[in-house]
């Protein structure tokens, strides 16, 4: 990339802002303008102007389906070949043309197609601005350095003959490909063979090169001393004489070079003027600021040799940055040749516009208005008005009324969706996807971009509950922790209690990947993360439960059951469960991976931001296993609520399985019905609602007894004191848990 071209664009959208300020010029007209890149290759040029006229959703030439894309006239090329490309198709559609670069006089006669306006200066002015100025230092023999192509050729011929009329001898003449890449390495080695003999073998100290700016900076990377073996030409005295198509501009592969051999180069350049309000604009230029221009970040990253956030490198941009200390080959502040052609090109397309409107109005005046010549009309001079029926305004349609004339119609209201802004059209049109049609149905105005953001209350009011769930579950946890070693910590499997209460804090930070502006990453993670930390959750307490109701069965005379009671069974049962929804995660996310999306049909006015899920069906096969597991939690807790046991969990287990299945049964409607960001805002909620019904329900007793009633979390308090086998058999149990 050329930072220094980048000022080309800039100088259109500086010209372009001037005459959209200024009412004298296009009064009530706006223009506008569109950026293509000819990538310097002839079949992307033709594409690029195709898709220019023609392209809506994909290329259909001669087939306009939008009038959304007018264009009034075209500013380019650089190069004349991709001027000739442009002016091939543009002269069929009568599309004025304004190439900015210089032409040969063969090359110029080429494009004199009908409709091309040429900016630039002829190129034989150049000519005889060589010859004059080896002459004054009396230069007569001098080495060519020439692109190798059909411009070359004529500048070759023509200077020969100049330089024979005015005794100046060529030393040599060396031709510059035009790729700036070679196929074999033997085709660098020859080529920087050649040019470093040219070099030392002539005598010659002076040199013109003609091509343009890829040529030179071909010719920099073969001349700047790349090693100590070449070194010796910077401290050769050379000067170098460039015509006005070559600028001094470099990319980041070339910055590393040593420029001095160049040093003092003598350039023709094509006239400008400084414009003083042109440097103000490039003051306030800003990646930060200047979000409308889709290329000042891209320019920003390759000018400054720096990353936006978000990226590993150590050099980040900043937007501080200061356009003034890059060096010129890199940016330069002050209008050049060809950024001014262009300025002078938007003008020229404004005046004309502006005559064409001035014509039509003076026209009108003419047919329709007062003429000084002639008295005030009488009124039998006034035309009378003779239609069927008055002219249908902007935001109707005609209507054909039955049984009468076509030229008979009734004007009726566009429908629901669609506009019109012309008088008497037969159909309304839809708006584009991006847009939607104002109250009066006479325009279309474009979509606010929306999402959940933090900022705005519903965001806010969702991120403190979270914060706030999130501080209460590390607080339970770490009086779990610090109270470890008592009786109502042990019992019932304290490590699932510790995994337990960890995938409910992870439950409420996942409502964090809800927020904000979705990303790729954001997208990615967050409904796979949010089924697999709820099976957690879910797993926990349906091996919490199951091992209440295996403690009991084992204490029975005769049971099997002792053997399945213990910490293998509780971890075994979690990971399982947990594996089955991280490979429905896994198959999801390796076939059709959730992915940012736009969607501007959901609400009329905007367009919300979201995660497109890339499959429902997973989606909802993931929330099925979620809740699968949540049922069959309830189930169990709920036939062993009433076991006879001071430590006995199913009961409180029950109420939280209710209240969570609950919250997920009233998800799926309440998340079908809503639009846009209350889709997000709905699923935050159940989710933010389950697991804090789960921290109540099942970790709020505990807490109160730990805490409030410590008298009560002791061994002698929790053992029943009726009947002996009653006693005989909690107690049992009790042993079995703290086991």
């Amino acid at each position: 990339m050329l930072t220094k071209f980048y000022q080309h664009s800039l100088a259109l959208v500086f010209a372009i802002n001037e005459i959209n300020s200024n009412a004298k010029i296009l009064p009530n007209v706006t223009l506008g303008f569109l950026i293509y890149d000819s990538y310097y290759y002839e079949k992307m040029t033709y594409r690029t102007i195709l898709d220019m006229l023609f392209k809506s959703r994909r290329l259909v030439p001669n087939y306009i389906c939008s009038t959304s894309k007018n264009p009034v006239a075209v500013i380019g090329g650089l190069g004349c070949d991709t001027s000739i490309f442009l002016s091939d198709i543009l002269s069929l559609y009568k599309i004025p043309q304004f190439p900015y670069g210089s032409f040969a006089p063969k090359e110029r006669q080429a494009v004199q197609l009908p409709f091309s306006y040429h900016v630039a200066t002829k190129e034989t002015h150049q000519y005889m601005g060589i010859i004059w100025l080896l002459q004054h230092f009396g230069w007569t023999w001098v080495g060519l350095f020439v692109v190798d192509d059909a411009n070359g050729e004529h500048f070759i011929n023509t200077l020969k003959r100049l330089f024979s009329q005015n005794e100046i001898c060529p030393a040599f003449i060396q031709q510059i490909p035009q790729k700036q890449r070679f196929n074999e390495v033997t085709e660098i080695t020859n080529m920087f063979s050649k040019i470093y003999q040219s070099l030392q073998l002539n005598k010659a100290s002076v040199y013109v090169i003609y091509g343009d700016t890829r040529s030179m900076t071909l010719l920099m990377t073969i001349i700047c001393p790349l090693n100590d073996e070449y070194k010796e030409l910077a401290s050769i005295g050379k000067v170098w004489i460039t015509t006005s198509q070559i600028d001094f501009a470099v990319s980041r592969l070339e910055r590393h070079l040593d420029l001095s051999v160049f040093h003092g180069s003598i350039s023709l350049t094509i006239h400008t003027q400084e414009l003083l309000e042109f440097e103000k604009f490039l003051h306030v230029i800003n990646p930060y600021r200047t979000v409308e221009n889709k290329f000042v970040k891209a320019f920003w990253k390759e000018a400054f040799n720096c990353v936006f956030p978000g990226s590993s490198a150590s050099i980040t941009c900043t937007g501080k940055e200061r356009l003034e200390n890059l060096p010129d080959p890199v940016f330069d502040m002050h209008m050049t040749g060809y950024s001014y052609g262009i300025y002078n090109a938007v003008y020229a397309v404004a005046h004309a516009l502006y005559d064409l409107h001035s014509s039509q109005y003076n026209y009108q005046s003419v047919s329709r208005g007062k003429s000084p010549e002639f008295h005030d009309p009488q009124p039998w001079q006034v035309l009378p008005v003779s239609r069927c029926s008055d002219s249908c305004q902007p935001g109707y349609q005609k209507r054909k009324k039955e049984g009468e004339q076509f030229c008979c119609y009734e004007c009726a209201p566009c429908p629901e969706g669609k506009i019109s802004v012309q008088n008497d059209v037969n159909d309304c049109f839809k708006c584009p996807e991006y847009q939607y049609p104002s109250q009066d149905q006479d325009q279309c105005i474009p979509k606010m971009i929306n999402f959940l953001s933090y900022k705005e209350p519903m965001g806010i009011c969702l991120t403190s509950v979270a914060v706030s769930f999130s501080l209460i579950t590390v607080l339970i946890l770490t009086t779990f922790i610090k109270h470890k070693d008592t009786p109502i910590v042990k019992a019932n499997n304290q490590d699932v209690t510790y995994a337990l209460l960890v995938s409910l804090l992870l439950c409420f930070l996942c409502s964090f990947l809800f927020l904000g502006r979705p990303n790729k990453l954001t997208c990615y993670l967050r409904q796979s993360a949010f089924g697999i930390i709820f099976s957690v959750a879910a797993s926990c307490i349906l091996s919490k439960t199951i091992t209440v109701v295996l403690a009991f069965m084992a204490i029975r005379p005769g049971s099997r059951m002792k053997k399945w009671v213990g910490k293998s069974l509780t971890s075994s049962l979690v990971l399982t469960c947990s594996i089955i929804q991280m490979c429905i995660c896994a198959v999801w996310l390796g076939t059709t991976p959730p992915f940012p999306d736009l969607d501007t049909k959901s609400v009329t006015e905007e367009i919300v931001v979201l995660c497109n899920e890339g499959s429902v069906v997973m989606f909802y096969i993931v929330l099925g296993y979620m809740g699968l597991l949540s049922f069959i939690s309830f189930l169990v807790a709920f036939f062993a609520r009433k076991l006879p046991d001071s430590f006995n969990e199913a009961k409180f287990i029950t109420f939280s399985m209710l209240m969570f299945c609950s919250v997920w049964l009233c998800f799926v409607p309440a998340y079908l019905s809503t639009k846009g960001k209350y889709m997000v805002a709905v699923e935050i909620f159940s989710i933010l609602a389950s697991g804090a019904g789960l921290l109540c329900c099942i970790f709020f007793p505990k807490c109160y007894i730990i805490v409030l009633r410590p008298e009560m979390n002791k061994r002698q308090q929790v053992i029943p004191r009726n009947k002996s086998e009653s006693v005989k058999q909690e107690t049992y149990f009790i042993t079995i848990m703290l086991s």
